[in-house]
């Protein structure tokens, strides 16, 4: 798989063996507010990139009068198209604006694991992105594949097999993590 093709995998944020990168496999926030709220998180979820997604973004943080966790789930999902832009730096202060509202927001806590795997700080994504399982999140098999990328990139391939089983599991009809497992070769002991 090309790296730009992995990179279209770590949404909600996907990182991946060396040399590949995180992919837009992040997690989306569903938001209740106006019209550019919506129009966010809609790029959040299907993986945009466009300035003009990031501008429906900031009109929504600035204008769209949005309050708890709204405002803190626009500020994910801003972040998850600044993943999907590649830009790790505004992605990760987009996640920790969010976890400064809701300290315990699963989905602000796997959104920015995936940011720093994309960022190569493999350990502390995977320990984010655990922590963010634990607190729970709507989509835990994006979670599980961009662990499981970590997990491969600090050369832990047990691990990183057992995520993408577990990611395959949880979403069987989603092709990115079978992708995966088919390099994969397991051996009894």
């Amino acid at each position: 798989m090309s790296s730009i093709n992995r990179w279209a995998a770590l949404a909600a944020g996907v990182v991946s063996l060396s040399g590949f990168v995180v992919s837009n496999t992040q997690a989306a926030v569903t938001v209740f507010g106006d019209d550019h709220a919506q129009a966010c998180y809609q790029a959040a979820k299907n993986g945009l990139n466009r300035e003009t997604d990031l501008d429906e973004c900031n009109l929504a943080i600035n204008f769209g009068l949005l309050q708890g966790k709204d405002l803190a789930g626009t500020y994910v999902n801003r972040g998850a198209v600044y993943m999907n832009m590649q830009s790790w730096r505004e992605a990760d202060a987009d996640f920790h604006r969010a976890l400064e509202m809701m300290p315990n927001f699963g989905e602000a806590l796997v959104n920015l694991g995936a940011a720093q795997i994309g960022e190569h700080h493999n350990r502390e994504g995977v320990d984010t992105i655990t922590h963010g399982l634990a607190l729970g999140s709507m989509e835990p098999e994006k979670a599980y594949f961009n662990r499981a990328i970590g997990y491969e990139n600090l050369g832990d391939d047990t691990a990183a097999y057992y995520d993408y089983l577990k990611a395959s599991e949880l979403a069987p009809r989603w092709v990115a993590p079978r992708e995966e497992l088919v390099r994969f070769t397991v051996h009894q002991q």
